[in-house]
This record gives structure tokens, C-alpha cells and sequence, in this order.
């Protein structure tokens, strides 16, 4: 058998992506050289973004199975390099497409990125349970989603989502942790152990600008932004940063929780945002004999979402209403969300509903560029 040629070696190349980018090592630069000697071995040297990538094992083995599976190759070495510091910052300009730096690409009007803002009145109603499960369930339906955890004081999205790696920086950007096929931001990749995070205002809105602006996202469909309990600082920050996000409310049944999360609506009123509507947490509880037992009362998303319609002027739907289930608050605390580790169970159809509603969303037009040009008469 004859030795392959190179032009098949870099056609199976291009089949490897890098783990973060999501783009084929081949298009990012990363492969320096490629050798194959007459009795088919084959060289590849790979070049990491930065020294110490925590990708480089899924890399080396990427590349190995996929040079390894060309027919006349018997044996792939793989070397790993490192690129300089131009090599870096023509890789930076190339991701960032020629754009500005800390420039937000989900505020330019072109944007067809459909940015979610997952508010609540007050903490404990499960938000971020509903913000983890939501992003799952619209990635496995095919989309391309992202998260930022925007509650820098109560951080909880890591865990999760199951993220364990840091992100790796490549100069003044940030490439975001994959999990479920999920791109990840939050400030608790940057803190150690379970340390507080001690800030003002400012400094909040600064971390929540740099979540959107230096970390590199790609061609997202989805962005979720789990938001911190109320109407403080970062969700007047996300309504300044990102004015097209539209507010989705998380509320439970219990009538004082429907009036606070009433509030948290109400400021779309002020910073002019649409609410795409009300998604009720632990409506009941599924007992053996199939009866519900509604532990938190009744009523309260569905009477959230009609006060809500009054307020703005415009329909706000309940999205759904998800059950107690011991599956949800277990797939939080192991990693993996109950929409894909048990999608049947009551909590994983019911969010996984509500997110193929969000997923099936058309984009209005409003803001985006037609390619109309005037015709002279």
C-alpha cells in the first residue's frame, strides 16, 4: 500500500475542532507541519493557543484518531507546540472578525443572537435550576447556546451545568467552557473555592460588560443570562449593555412570590424590553396515586403573566409550568440537567417544552439590515 498523500492527511485534519473555538484546527493555524515518511507515519505538529491548555489531551487524541482512520497511514505522532504571541493575535483578529475590541456582538443591530435575561423577584424559586435545563434542552434541539452566569453573588451555574475547567485566555480573550454543548461564563471560574465575591456597582457592571464583550462566543442562536433575584444593578446593566434582551420571569405558585416577581417584570416597563413570558417553578407535587399536591398554592405564574400583560400592554404568555421532582434538583447537583439526563420525567417534559417554544422564536426585524438600497428616479 502506497504512503498517503497530504492532501488527505489535511483533509482529516480539518475533520478535528478545537474543544473551545468550535472551528477546525486547520482553519484557526494550529497545525504548523505534517510529514509522512514512504512506510505511512505520519507527523502532525499541533500548535496549543496558550502554554498548559487544558484541551491539549482531547486535541492530541482528536487529531491521532482522525489521521489514524486515513487509509495507508500506519502509525500518527503528534507533537505539541505552543504559538507565539503573533501567531495568538492573528488567531484573536480572525475570531473577532475584524470588530473592535470590547465590543458587545449581541448589541449591534445585525444581531441575530436571541438573548434571554432569566429574571425572578426574589432568590430561591429556582432560576437558575430553569436557566441551565433551558440551555441544554435548545442545544440538544441543535441550536448554539451560551450561558453567563450574571449572579456574581450567588454563582451556581458551574455546578450545574457540570463545568469543571477553566477558561483559557488567549491575550485579552476569553475562551468560555464547553458543557452539553453549552459555552459558559461566571465569575465562579475565577474565583478560588467557594470564596465571596465582595463587590459594588460598578465593579459588577464591569464583570457583567466583560462577560459579554472579551469572552469569544461565536455565532450563537441563544444566550441565557441568569440574572441575580430583584431589579438592582445588573439588570439595569443588561438593559444598558444589551437593550434587545427580552425578560423571561420565573415565579412559583405562592402568591407572595407572584407579587415580587411581578416587580421583577415591571421593569421592562422602564427599560423599554420585551417579556417573552412567565415560566411557573414547583406548581406541584406528583403523588403515587397520581393526584397533585400543590404545596405552594395554585395560580401564581398564570396571574404573574395576566398582570404583567396589563402592565405592558401586551400579551405575556405562561410559558409552562414545571413540577417538584427530586430528578431536577439531582441532575443540579450532579452536572447534568434532568432534561437530558431523564427528559421523560415530569420536570424534563415540562422544561423541555417551554424550550422548544423558545427555540421555534422567529427573530422580528426590527433593527437588522434588509440590503434594501435606494433606487435614484
Amino acid at each position: 500500500m502506497s504512503a498517503p498523500s497530504l492532501d488527505l492527511i489535511h483533509a482529516a485534519l480539518a475533520t478535528v475542532d478545537d474543544p473551545e473555538i468550535r472551528k477546525p484546527i486547520t482553519e484557526l493555524g494550529m497545525v504548523e507541519s505534517v510529514d509522512v515518511d514512504d512506510a505511512g507515519r505520519v507527523a502532525v505538529r499541533v500548535l496549543l493557543t496558550v502554554a498548559g491548555c487544558p484541551m491539549k489531551d482531547p486535541i492530541r487524541r482528536g487529531v491521532t484518531e482522525a489521521v489514524a482512520r486515513v487509509d495507508g497511514v500506519t502509525g500518527v505522532s503528534v507533537d505539541l507546540g505552543v504559538m507565539s504571541d503573533e501567531q495568538r493575535g492573528a488567531l484573536r483578529d480572525q475570531l473577532r472578525g475584524g470588530q473592535a475590541e470590547r465590543e458587545i456582538p449581541f448589541a449591534k443591530p445585525g444581531s441575530t443572537t436571541r438573548v434571554y435575561a432569566v429574571a425572578s423577584g426574589k432568590g430561591g424559586v429556582g432560576k437558575s435550576s430553569v436557566t441551565v435545563n433551558l440551555a441544554a434542552a435548545l442545544a440538544r434541539q441543535g441550536l448554539k447556546v451560551g450561558v453567563v452566569d450574571a449572579d456574581i453573588y450567588g454563582f451556581s451555574v458551574p455546578r450545574m451545568l457540570g463545568v469543571e475547567q477553566q477558561p483559557t485566555q488567549v491575550d485579552d480573550m476569553i475562551l468560555p467552557p464547553v458543557a452539553h454543548d453549552v459555552k459558559v461564563i461566571s465569575v465562579g471560574m475565577f474565583v478560588a473555592g467557594n470564596q465571596p465575591v465582595v463587590w459594588r456597582g460598578p465593579m459588577l457592571h464591569r464583570a457583567l460588560q466583560q462577560f459579554l464583550a472579551d469572552v469569544f462566543w461565536g455565532d450563537l442562536d441563544v444566550l441565557l443570562l441568569d440574572l441575580p433575584p430583584g431589579t438592582g444593578d445588573i439588570a439595569i446593566s443588561v438593559a444598558q449593555l444589551i437593550p434587545g434582551a427580552e425578560i423571561l420571569v420565573v415565579t412559583t405558585p405562592q402568591q407572595a412570590a407572584a407579587e415580587v416577581a411581578e416587580r421583577a417584570g415591571s421593569i421592562a416597563v422602564q427599560t423599554h424590553q420585551r417579556i417573552v413570558g412567565v415560566a411557573e417553578n414547583m406548581s406541584w407535587l406528583e403523588q403515587p396515586d397520581g393526584s397533585r399536591l400543590e404545596l405552594f398554592g395554585s395560580g401564581g405564574g398564570q396571574a404573574v403573566a395576566d398582570s404583567l400583560s396589563r402592565i405592558v400592554g401586551a400579551q405575556v404568555p405562561l410559558l409552562g409550568q414545571i413540577p417538584l421532582d427530586t430528578r431536577l434538583r439531582e441532575g443540579g447537583d450532579q452536572g447534568t440537567p434532568v432534561v437530558l439526563s431523564d427528559p421523560d420525567s415530569a420536570a424534563g417534559t415540562a422544561l423541555n417544552a417551554i424550550a422548544r417554544g423558545l427555540g421555534t422564536r422567529s427573530r422580528g426585524l426590527a433593527g437588522r439590515k434588509l440590503g434594501l438600497t435606494p433606487t435614484g428616479r
